[in-house]
């Protein structure tokens, strides 16, 4: 049986869909794009404009970390690798994270959750990452105790950005 019309009937519906959330974002309908308004709401960062070189996404612009740069990632598959930027350094790396589960190869689609996020100084990050000798650039594997110091949501292990109720109440919106 053919399923071509069925696909273009799905096709013209995600479209629809992204300009929509391209119009509610002012950036194009990418993971990355969506992930770093996401952040810039709920944790009062204001993004720079879009350029190619950039070394941060933004700034932190309230709490204990305002005024500090932060480099904003959304990883829908939770695989433990971060692409870190080093020239120059942001001052904090942001992360959203999505299902564990959705690692599984055997999975077509993954969808844009988050259940975790994560909050790592940068140097403090790469001094552990170098002790280690890890090769940074993009891709780079980030072991389960640096994750695990580094959480935000949903446990508060890292402390430098405690997370108020409604805070913790928008990231659930996303589960």
């Amino acid at each position: 049986m053919n399923e071509l019309p069925q696909l273009a009937s799905l096709l013209k519906s995600r479209n629809t869909i992204d300009h929509k959330i391209a119009s509610l974002i002012g950036h194009p309908t990418q993971v990355q794009s969506v992930g770093e308004y996401i952040a810039s709401v709920i944790f009062g960062i204001t993004l720079s404009e879009l350029t190619a070189n950039k070394h941060s996404d933004g700034r932190f612009t309230r709490g204990l970390l305002q005024g500090y740069t932060v480099d904003v990632q959304w990883y829908p598959r939770r695989e433990g690798i971060l692409h870190l930027k080093t020239d120059p350094l942001p001052d904090y790396y942001l992360i959203l994270a999505g299902s564990k589960e959705a690692t599984n190869l055997h999975t077509l689609s993954i969808p844009w959750v988050i259940e975790a996020a994560y909050l790592f100084d940068s140097g403090e990050l790469l001094t552990a990452l170098r002790e280690r000798g890890v090769q940074i650039g993009k891709g780079t594997s980030i072991t389960g105790p640096l994750w695990e110091r580094a959480e935000i949501y949903p446990t508060q292990r890292n402390t430098r950005l405690v997370l108020s109720q409604e805070e913790r109440d928008m990231l659930a919106l996303f589960r």
